[in-house]
């Protein structure tokens, strides 16, 4: 008998020997199983790369197709496209064409034209040299007759209108002496119309003239300048006559316009003030007293506007109120006149029963034009009327304007209010004189016909009317149409004006070059 152990191992060996028959067993099924599963695997890819090699050769005879369809739409389009081109080539080179054959019947008509006119120029210069000749010998032929040469003719025919010159020149003298001798009783009742004026009241005189007072007389020489030329340089910055007579310590100032006045004034005491006194800085004081002026007016016209009660009235109204301060009517100071027409007005208004307010700033603005009269085309009637429209005031108002001196038909119980206030205004004692009315009207047209004339800048009626300074633009007049000038302002100055005596007509012409060193 074995033993145990033996028993053990030989069995531990059949197992072992099982065991490696049994994993043999197993390999070998495995790589069975294995070479079926890769044959099968095998023979399907090939099937898929059959089937891949068929896709591809449909797609890409799909394709092939596809390119070629593509290709002959491309080559149809380029075919179209080509004979569009072709065509429109054709039809630009059958323009082009026709432009050269026009080109060139143009140029041949133009060659023609420059043949005709070169014959014509040729025809007339011919005509021109056989005109001359003709008049050559017409020349000579004259000269034959008359047995003058053509200077000597000249120098006689100048000879003669030389001495109708003069002799025009010697009529017109005696027809101003005869002129004078006629109107020497008229002149008289002027001046002594004029020196009765300004006798009769202190208001006349101040109308006309200002006497700004002096220092010393020592002042007067230094206000005349070296040859007289500070006071030319202040009445030609004014326009307003400055005279120094033998009056103590007093300088008189004359002119119709009281705001040239007031101006010439103020720079005078504004200079005798400072002590310097030379051109330069007149020019400087002149333009401050202007301004101040320009102060003073627009405080008087405030100020009148709160005095009546009226507000609501435009800045401009308001300014154009303060110059009638500086404006006389036959003698009456128009700012007066307007506030006593417009507190007539409201009490009239009041008992009637009607806008007292509306009352009161019609009567205000009655005379409106006034202010600006004697720089605008007119009557101060139609100026005032253009002024209220122009600053929106009411059609009542403007009615009011238009209507109060009868231009036309009053409609409305307000216009027949401003009438009346404006006859009571004008009828009370000692309101108005008529002739120095008449006065300031000649002196504003003498001043006006002179502005009328192109080149001229401005102009100043000066002397009492007696002359007038005219102040030209020196790059619009020159030298030689200086004395032309002056003597058409004069013709026209003698076929619009009545007036006594002569007038001077003193036109000036200025050069400055202004510089500053710095």
């Amino acid at each position: 008998m074995l033993s145990y152990g033996s028993a053990a191992l030989i069995a531990i060996i059949v197992a072992a020997v099982a065991g490696f028959v049994c994993f043999q067993l197993g390999i070998s099924h495995r790589r069975k199983t294995a070479e079926l599963k890769i044959g099968s695997a095998e023979e399907e890819a090939k099937r898929l790369i059959n089937d891949a090699i068929k896709s591809a050769e449909q797609k890409r005879k799909e394709a092939l197709l596809e390119a070629k369809d593509e290709i002959f739409k491309m080559k149809a389009e380029s075919d179209k496209e080509l004979k569009e081109r072709r065509g429109e080539i054709s039809r630009q080179e059958r323009r082009l064409n026709q432009k050269e054959e026009n080109l060139d019947k143009k140029t041949e008509n133009l060659e023609l034209k420059e043949t005709e006119a070169k014959q014509k120029q040729e025809l007339i210069e011919a005509r021109l040299s056989e005109i001359e000749q003709m008049k050559q010998r017409e020349l000579e032929k004259l000269e034959v007759i008359s047995g003058l040469s053509s200077d000597a003719a000249r120098v006689m025919i100048l000879d003669k209108i030389d001495s109708q010159l003069s002799h025009e020149k010697a009529l017109k003298i005696n027809q101003y002496e005869n002129q004078l001798k006629e109107d020497c009783e008229e002149i008289a009742r002027d001046l002594l119309t004029q020196t009765i004026a300004r006798c009769a009241a202190d208001h006349a005189q101040e109308a006309v003239v200002s006497v700004v007072p002096l220092p010393s007389d020592e002042m007067k020489g230094r206000i005349i300048g070296r040859e007289g030329r500070n006071i030319r340089a202040l009445e030609t910055a004014t326009g307003v006559d400055v005279i120094i007579d033998d009056t103590p310590e007093a300088i008189t100032l004359s002119s119709f316009d009281p705001v040239r006045r007031e101006v010439a004034r103020q720079t005078l005491e504004k200079l005798i003030s400072d002590g310097r006194i030379h051109p330069a800085r007149i020019e400087e004081m002149v333009e401050k007293a202007r301004r101040d002026v320009e102060i003073t007016i627009k405080k008087e016209g405030e100020k009148a506007v709160m005095d009546a009660g009226v507000h609501g009235l435009h800045p401009e109204l308001v300014k154009l109120i303060g110059r009638l301060k500086y404006r006389t009517s036959y003698g009456q100071n128009v700012l007066k006149h307007s506030l006593e027409v417009c507190y007539l007005c409201g009490l009239i208004a009041g008992e009637l029963g009607m806008d007292v307010t509306l009352a009161k700033r019609a009567g205000l603005l009655h005379d409106i034009g006034k202010g600006l009269d004697h720089e605008y085309e007119g009557t101060h009637v139609s100026i005032g009327v253009e002024i209220a429209k122009k600053y929106k005031e009411s059609n009542a108002i403007i009615h009011a304007i238009q209507a109060h001196h009868n231009d036309v038909e009053p409609r409305t119980p307000l216009a027949f209010i401003v009438m009346a206030a404006d006859a009571i205004s004008a009828a009370r004692p000692g309101a108005r004189r008529e002739n120095l009315e008449n006065y300031i009207k000649r002196l504003e047209k003498l001043e006006e016909i002179s502005n009328s004339f192109q080149g001229v800048e401005k102009s100043f009626a000066i002397q009492a009317g007696r002359e007038v300074r005219i102040m030209v633009k020196p790059e619009v007049v020159d030298d030689d149409n200086l004395t032309i000038l002056a003597r058409d302002i004069v013709k026209k100055i003698e076929d619009e004006l009545d007036y006594p005596g002569q007038i001077k007509v003193n036109v000036i012409r200025e050069n400055r070059a202004i510089d500053f060193a710095k």
